[in-house]
C-alpha cells in the first residue's frame, strides 16, 4: 500500500480504470470489481462521461464505503456546470462523498484561465470540499505542460497523466514537480491504450517511475488477475525487456490512437477507436495474420459515411488528425482485389493439400 501524495489516502499500487465498465454488463462489471477487492485493489477512477460506470460502482460503495477510494471527474469549466456534475456523480455513485473529484482533461491555457476565473470550476470544487461532498481536488490531462501549470498553483492534491514508454514528456518536469509538492500521481495509459503486446511490461515501466498508482482498464477477471500478478511480483525491467518496449515504441511513434474513446459517439456511427486499432495491428502483423481486413469489411460504418464534421478531432486529447488516419486505415485494411484472389487460391491449395505449404 502507498500513501497518495499529501492526501490521507492509502492505496494499492494498481487501480481500476472506469472506461471499460461502461462496455460490459452489470454482472460482468460486478465480477471485475469483486476480483479487484479480493485482490487488494481499493481505488477506482470513473467520470461523469463514462457511461454507467458510476452506477456500476455504486453497489460496492453501499456495501463497504470506507474500503474503496473513488475518484470521479467532470469536463465542466464553469462553477455551475461543475457543481451540477458533482451532485450527479454523488447521486449515481449513491454515496455521501467522493474521495477525489478532478478537473477532467485540462488541455489549453484558455481552459486553465477559465477554471480559475470568477465563476470557474475551482469555485465549485472548493465549495464542494468545504461542504464535505468531496475530500480532495485533482486534475487530469494529456498535456504535461498544462498540468505543470496546474500543479504549481498548489490547488490540486492529485494529478493524472499518461505515463508510458511512448508518452514520456511527463518525466522531464511534471512528475518531479508533483513529487516535490507532494501531489499524488495517478498514471493512466500504462499500456498505451491496449496497444502493447506485453501489458505487464508497460505496467512495470510505470511502477518503476515516480507514480503512486497505475490505473488499468480491466473488463474481465482474467485481466484483473494478470495485472495483480504483475504488481505483486514487481521487478525492474531487464535490459532485454527495455529493448523490447523501445522496439514497440518505435513502431507506434506518437500519432496513434490510445482508445480513450473521447471521440465517441461519432454522429455517423463510425467506431473510430476500433478502426484505428485494427489499422495499427494490421501494420504490425498483417503478413502472418490478415484477419483485420475481414473484421474491417464487416463494419457497417467506415470513412465512406464520414460527414467530415471534425467533432472527433475537436475531442481528441492528443490532437490526432483522425479523419486522415481513418482514410489511411481504409486504404490499409482494404486489400486490392488481386491480393484477395491470391489468398483465396492459397486457401484452396492448403485445403486440398493440407500437408504441404502453398507456394507464393
Amino acid at each position: 500500500m502507498k500513501r497518495l501524495g499529501r492526501t490521507d489516502l492509502t492505496v494499492f499500487p494498481l487501480g481500476l480504470g472506469g472506461i471499460p465498465l461502461q462496455k460490459i454488463t452489470i454482472e460482468e462489471a460486478h465480477r471485475v470489481i469483486d476480483a479487484c477487492l479480493e485482490g487488494g485493489v481499493n481505488f477506482a477512477d470513473t467520470a461523469a462521461g463514462y457511461g454507467d460506470s458510476e452506477e456500476k460502482l455504486s453497489r460496492f460503495l453501499r456495501r463497504d464505503r470506507d474500503r474503496f477510494v473513488i475518484a470521479s471527474k467532470s469536463p465542466s469549466r464553469s462553477a455551475e456546470g461543475m457543481a451540477g456534475d458533482i451532485d450527479q456523480s454523488l447521486e449515481r455513485l449513491d454515496t455521501d462523498y467522493i474521495d477525489i473529484y478532478q478537473v477532467h482533461s485540462l488541455k489549453t491555457d484558455a481552459q486553465f484561465e477559465r477554471i480559475f476565473a470568477p465563476g470557474g470550476a475551482m469555485e465549485a470544487l472548493v465549495a464542494a470540499r468545504d461542504a464535505g461532498k468531496i475530500r480532495f481536488i485533482g486534475v487530469t490531462g494529456h498535456r504535461p505542460s498544462i498540468l505543470v501549470k496546474a500543479v504549481r498553483t498548489g490547488s490540486f492534491d492529485t494529478v493524472q497523466a499518461p505515463i508510458n514508454l511512448v508518452d514520456r514528456e511527463s518525466e522531464a518536469e511534471l512528475l518531479p514537480l508533483a513529487r516535490e509538492m507532494d501531489v499524488g500521481i495517478l498514471a493512466m495509459k500504462p499500456v498505451c491504450g491496449g496497444t502493447l503486446d506485453n501489458p505487464a511490461l508497460g505496467i512495470r515501466f510505470c511502477l518503476n517511475s515516480l507514480t503512486d498508482l497505475v490505473l488499468c482498464g480491466m473488463k474481465n477477471e482474467a485481466e484483473v488477475e494478470a495485472n495483480l500478478e504483475t504488481v505483486r511480483g514487481f521487478s525492474e525491467l531487464t535490459a532485454e525487456e527495455e529493448d523490447e518496449l523501445l522496439a514497440e515504441a518505435s513502431q507506434l511513434g506518437t500519432q496513434f490512437c490510445r482508445r480513450c474513446e473521447y471521440c465517441q459517439p461519432c454522429p455517423q456511427g463510425i467506431n473510430i477507436p476500433k478502426i484505428l486499432w485494427l489499422a495499427n495491428y494490421h501494420r504490425r502483423y498483417a503478413e502472418r495474420d490478415p484477419w483485420t481486413e475481414d473484421e474491417y469489411a464487416y463494419l457497417e460504418a467506415t470513412i465512406e459515411v464520414c460527414a467530415d464534421c471534425g467533432d472527433c478531432e475537436a475531442q481528441c486529447p492528443y490532437d490526432l488528425h483522425i479523419r486522415d488516419m481513418l482514410r489511411e486505415a481504409d486504404r490499409e485494411l482494404t486489400p486490392p482485389a488481386k491480393v484477395v484472389a491470391k489468398r483465396k487460391i492459397k486457401g484452396v491449395i492448403k485445403r486440398v493439400l493440407p500437408g504441404r505449404r502453398a507456394a507464393d
